[in-house]
């Protein structure tokens, strides 16, 4: 026989191992990520009752394309348009927890002795939460759709994207480097430029090439152009200097603003899980019992700071960002505990040598300790404020009040702001672009020139192409956004408006005269009279061209189709009201009927969901049909999406209800044991069927089954007709469910 190769042979027993674990942490209602560490345990060197994994190398391939997979799902459920209408207490809660933790995991590393990359690694691993964690315990508790757990979730972005810059600033530290501030700057500054460069090109041009070829998108085509452009990203940040994950974060990020996202994401998945549970398995081998052992007192003491600490500072964090006193305790404890990518960061400093061994099962120990913990948190937020509220003196109550208020009612009615932040993002995109030209025309655009042409006229040819490219990118970067009612207002309202607005616009002018002036030094030394001459000619070839101006409106008309081609496609499924509702303390919540719910083919008026739980029906989405305001003798039907309106408690209860209904379909007996058979009922001497007709002898109304034919010895079977009467030596062809057929067969049996 053919020699197995050993990643065959640790792989088998990896699955193996994870396949047993997740059944059993699925039994016992945990969550599946530590049946997979648990699963690493045992198929570790340090576990000596069981077989373990012969070639760790192989496995860490691919527990590193685990990692690549885990981060494209990240970005495909992420989006930077959901990241710029987080509101300020998000912001505010991550930028004090994640200092506060890194502070804290410093004093941690230099109290056990510890070194400080130690400590910064622990303080960043300390201040990620866990996405998945919280979902699950907000959908056990019924918490998903209440107020506060909005804010949670924008603070997971956040935290999402925060942990991609720890890995890059990590990086750039190298293993036992010091703390550079300016090459951390420089790091900062070239993934800004990366990102924004390639989710521009990424959204202009993926979304095109998927409409193009819309029509040969089958299941298995798109999954593979999705993953080559995942991997294609993977190389070219690797390229670049960065981390493979991140690139196919970038990736993912980008196929989230387009229409198939959803679909792509679905298709991705189970390949996610299968990599995605390699990773988390490598994450369980490298737990040693004896390091365990070994520092026992800093895993209690780091578990406190998480539990405690966090909260603590999470929620004081929470209150300055206008949210109540409830509210903020409520999100504070959900987000006290350990998330996976800390097992990310912990792999990549480790891979790093910049922190030591032991880290690694500490944190993970930590993590699956505040896992178990996550739900009784969140549960201990309401006693915790029944607790508090009473004892806070009422002169603070007030001012708490009018803070909440203030914070909560401040919208950008400032002009300076809304005028500042119309100009920057302009600036910084067409910015980016036209850096990008520059180094493609010097970098690949004029070697290829050269092979071709003498040098005067490669040189020549190179510099017209990269002007002809960049203009249409310098007219925005100069007028964007720039001369608007809201500019001549500023400046009309007062003389000391006009100094800081004039010094913005020369600003502008002078990184496109920069741009130009780098375009032409790269092939001339020009004089100075040639380079006014070229500027000039430029700016009013800016200023007056028709048709720059229309390439421009084309290509931002493209590219704004484009990016809101998912929000434009789901507009008919969010109704513009539900934002609205928050004022009011009201939700929009959606709901899926499931399948093999008592639920389906019932009305609104049976089902009474106004009286029994206070909530409205809005809406029904049944496939691509909307139905608003349902009248209540409309049935419902299993994956109808229903439309609630309702606060808080009146769908936390609902949800509750939701929740009884699936236990009650899980427990249903496997649609198996009611399967359809047919038989043949013999009509025999006494037969309680000899001279009753075919309605009459209650063969479907009490018995709940079907005659198909009767057979009297002739060619053909006799049609059950309502009226014909069954006669003794009729066969009767029946069809039902076996159980309910041997019910009709005692019944009627004769002599």
């Amino acid at each position: 026989m053919e020699h197995l190769p050993q990643l065959i042979s640790d792989l088998a027993l990896i699955l193996l191992c994870a396949g047993v674990m997740t059944l059993l942490f699925k039994k016992l209602k945990q969550p599946v990520v530590l049946g997979y560490i648990v699963a690493g345990f045992l198929a570790s060197p340090y576990m000596p009752y069981t077989p373990s994994v012969a070639d760790s190398a192989e496995v860490s391939t691919w527990a590193d394309i685990g990692v690549i997979f885990l981060l494209f799902s990240l970005g495909l459920d992420f989006s930077f348009k959901k990241l710029l209408k987080i509101g300020s207490a998000p912001v505010i809660a991550v930028v004090t927890s994640l200092t506060s933790m890194i502070i804290i995991g410093i004093l941690v590393a230099k109290a056990f002795g510890w070194s400080f990359m130690n400590g910064l690694y622990l303080g960043g691993m300390m201040a990620m939460s866990s996405t998945s964690i919280i979902i699950k315990a907000f959908d056990d508790l019924g918490l998903r759709q209440q107020k506060f757990a909005s804010l949670v979730f924008s603070v997971l972005i956040l935290e999402d994207i925060i942990a991609i810059v720890m890995m890059l600033l990590f990086g750039t530290l190298g293993k036992g480097g010091g703390v550079d501030a300016m090459e951390m700057v420089k790091s900062i500054g070239f993934m800004v430029f990366y990102l924004v460069l390639w989710f521009v090109l990424g959204i202009y041009l993926i979304p095109l090439l998927l409409k193009k070829c819309k029509n040969l998108l089958s299941d298995e085509t798109l999954l593979i152009v999705s993953l080559s452009l995942c991997f294609l990203m993977v190389v070219l940040a690797s390229l670049a200097g960065f981390s493979p994950a991140f690139g196919a974060f970038v990736m993912g990020s980008i196929l989230a603003e387009t229409v198939e996202s959803e679909h792509i994401e679905h298709l991705v998945s189970p390949i996610k899980d299968l990599f995605g549970a390699v990773f988390f398995v490598s994450v369980g081998m490298m737990i040693n019992p004896a390091m365990l052992a070994k520092y026992w007192l800093p895993i209690v003491v780091i578990t406190l700071m998480v539990l405690v600490l966090r909260s603590i500072i999470e929620t004081f964090a929470f209150m300055l960002g206008g949210v109540n006193v409830r509210m903020s305790l409520q999100c504070g404890c959900s987000l006290a505990q350990v998330g996976e990518f800390s097992f990310i960061i912990a792999t990549l400093g480790i891979s790093l040598g910049a922190i030591s061994d032991f880290i690694y099962p500490i944190i993970v120990s930590v993590s699956v300790i505040t896992t178990f913990t996550t739900p009784y948190m969140i549960r201990l937020a309401h006693p915790v404020a029944d607790w508090i509220e009473p004892r806070i003196p009422e002169k603070l109550k007030t001012a708490l009040a009018r803070y909440d208020a203030g914070s909560t009612t401040a919208r950008d009615e400032n002009k300076w702001k809304k005028m500042f932040s119309g100009m920057l993002t302009p600036m910084l995109i067409h910015g980016v672009l036209c850096i990008a030209i520059l180094i493609l025309s010097s970098r690949v655009l004029y070697p290829l020139v050269e092979n071709v042409l003498p040098a005067q006229w490669a040189h020549l040819t190179t510099l017209a192409a990269t002007l002809v490219v960049m203009t249409p990118f310098l007219r925005p970067l100069l007028l964007k956004n720039c001369f608007t009612p809201n500019f001549w207002q500023l400046w009309n309202d007062r003389q000391f408006n006009r100094a800081p607005l004039a010094a913005f616009v020369l600003f502008r002018l002078t990184a496109v005269i920069i741009l130009i002036v780098a375009a032409v030094n790269q092939h001339y030394h020009a004089s100075i009279a040639v380079l006014i001459g070229i500027i000039a000619a430029i700016l009013i070839f800016l200023l007056f061209s028709r048709q720059l101006k229309d390439s421009q409106h084309a290509l931002e008309s493209t590219f704004r189709d484009n990016l809101n081609s998912k929000s434009a496609a789901a507009e008919a499924e969010r109704p513009k009201y539900a934002g609205a509702l928050l004022s009011r303390d009201l939700h929009l919540a959606e709901v899926i009927i499931p399948e093999r719910s008592d639920w389906g083919g019932k009305n609104l008026l049976q089902l009474d969901w106004r009286r029994r739980y206070d909530v409205n029906v809005a809406s029904i989405l049944r496939g691509t049909r909307r139905i608003n305001i349902p009248p209540a003798d409309l049935p419902l039907f299993p994956g109808d999406r229903v439309q609630l309106i309702g606060t808080d408690e009146q769908l936390r209860r609902f949800s509750a209800a939701l929740s009884d209904e699936r236990a009650r379909i899980q427990a249903l007996p496997p649609s198996t044991d009611k399967e359809m058979v047919l038989r043949q009922i013999a009509v025999t001497t006494g037969s309680s069927l000899v001279g009753t007709s075919v309605t009459g002898s209650g063969i479907r109304k009490d018995d709940r089954c079907m005659v198909v034919g009767i057979d009297r010895g002739e060619d053909d079977l006799l049609k059950p007709v309502p009226e014909l009467v069954f006669q003794e030596g009729d066969v009767v062809w029946v069809v039902g469910e076996d159980a309910q057929i041997r019910r009709l067969m005692q019944r009627t049996a004769g002599s």
